[in-house]
Parts: C-alpha cells; sequence; structure tokens
C-alpha cells in the first residue's frame, strides 16, 4: 500500500469509527483531518468535498461488511448452515470490525432515507446488494431442500432483515444480552416456519 492509499484507509477508518458513534452527518472533513494528523488541505487531496467523503465511508462500511460477514459464511455448507452462519456474523459485525457504537449502515439509512443525493444512492445500493445476496443465500437452503420449495424467498429476507435492523437498533437502546435472545427466537420462528416440515 502506497503512502496516499495508507492515508486514505486511516482516514476511512477513522470515518467508520465516528459515524459508528454519531453517524455520517457527523463526518466532516475539519474533525476528520483532526483526528488523522493532516491538514484541512491535506484531507481535501483524498476526498474533494464532504460528501465525497461520506459516500467514501459508506464504501468502506459496505466492504467492511461483506470481509466480515460474507466472505467467512461463505465457507459454511450451502444452504442452512451457511445462512444461519450469515445470521450469527451479522449479529456481531460491528463488534468484530472495532465498530463498539453500532452498525453505521443501520446509521446511514436511516440519516438518508429521505434525502435525495449520491450519499443516500450509495446506502440504497448497499442494501440493494445485500438484499439479493440474501435472496441467494436463501435460494441455496431452498434448491438444499432445507427450505420449503414452494418459500417466498422475498418475504423470507424481509423478515430476517427486519429482525437484524430490529436487533441492531435495540442493542443501541437496551440492554444487549436481552436484545440478542429476542432476535434469536425470532430466527428461529422463521426458519421452522420455513421448513419443509413445518
Amino acid at each position: 500500500m502506497s503512502k496516499g492509499e495508507h492515508t486514505r484507509a486511516a482516514i476511512l477508518d477513522a470515518a467508520l469509527a465516528q459515524a459508528s458513534k454519531a453517524g455520517f452527518e457527523s463526518l466532516t472533513i475539519g474533525s476528520l483531518a483532526e483526528q488523522a494528523g493532516l491538514s484541512k488541505s491535506g484531507l481535501y487531496a483524498h476526498f474533494g468535498s464532504r460528501e465525497e467523503l461520506q459516500v467514501a465511508a459508506i464504501e468502506a462500511a459496505a466492504a467492511r461488511f461483506t470481509e466480515i460477514v460474507f466472505l467467512p459464511a461463505l465457507k459454511a455448507r450451502r444452504g442452512l448452515p451457511r445462512l444461519r452462519a450469515l445470521f450469527d456474523r451479522w449479529l456481531d459485525w460491528t463488534v468484530r470490525g472495532g465498530l463498539t457504537h453500532g452498525c453505521p449502515m443501520h446509521a446511514a439509512a436511516v440519516e438518508f432515507d429521505d434525502r435525495p443525493g449520491p450519499v443516500r444512492d450509495a446506502v440504497v445500493e448497499h442494501f440493494a446488494r445485500l438484499e439479493r445476496e440474501l435472496g441467494r443465500a436463501v435460494e441455496l437452503a431452498v434448491e438444499q431442500g432445507h427450505l420449503r420449495a414452494d418459500l417466498d424467498v422475498g418475504q423470507f429476507v424481509f423478515d430476517m432483515l427486519g429482525m437484524i435492523f430490529a436487533y441492531h437498533q435495540g442493542a443501541r437502546l437496551f440492554d444487549l444480552s436481552w436484545t440478542e435472545s429476542r432476535v434469536r427466537v425470532a430466527f428461529e420462528r422463521l426458519v421452522a416456519a420455513a421448513s419443509p416440515t413445518a
């Protein structure tokens, strides 16, 4: 990695930590320049605007999520074992990724859901890709006979995403152990209702 790439990566790490704690709206050229030990003009050399910085931070969060959740889960056997691995890794991805204040992508979805522009477009693209990949994992579970052949895959994905979003929100507002036990019960009910023997 070149010095410039190393500096850019360090800036994005700081941006993700801050976005996890206070949201993407908290990201400013000035605050991140100070954290990274750069001048504002030095940071502008890597990101031409605050909006460009926010988009890059969202892309970095999505890449970290893929690295921590999806790639390791692909090592699990196709079907329900892989779907379970995705679910398990998704619950604690922020801790594994060093984002102890919560899911930055969840924060971005709330912040930019009704604000048109490049930042919202980046958030929408991430969640659309996530939904497609999760749908493929559910389809593989159907193909393997682990879930019903007539399963409404889109509904299963919707329900699973809803659980995970509720978990990440609840983990910030309430007791984590209580929230985790609730989401695990909900997931097991979803899987049981979708099983071939249901």
